[in-house]
């Protein structure tokens, strides 16, 4: 289970970083795929005791609402 959570949020964030490189107008889709990274590698540094990247991740996951409120 670990090891698909944080694979799950490594390739949902790299599915975020190319819909918002590309300007392609799926900015919406891409910082909502940025929230649930953040919630996939956030349980998994929970799981493992990595508490500096659960850190960073409360602040992607507050960046992927903050960029899906503003381009609604």
């Amino acid at each position: 289970m670990s090891k698909s959570l944080e694979w799950f949020g490594a390739l949902t964030a790299i599915a975020f970083s190319l819909l918002v490189a590309s300007n392609s107008g799926n900015e919406v889709l891409g910082f909502v795929l940025l929230f649930i990274s953040a919630i996939a590698i956030g349980l998994w540094a929970f799981l493992g005791k990595h508490y500096g990247i659960l850190l960073l991740q409360f602040f992607y996951a507050t960046a992927g609402i903050i960029g899906v409120l503003r381009w609604l």
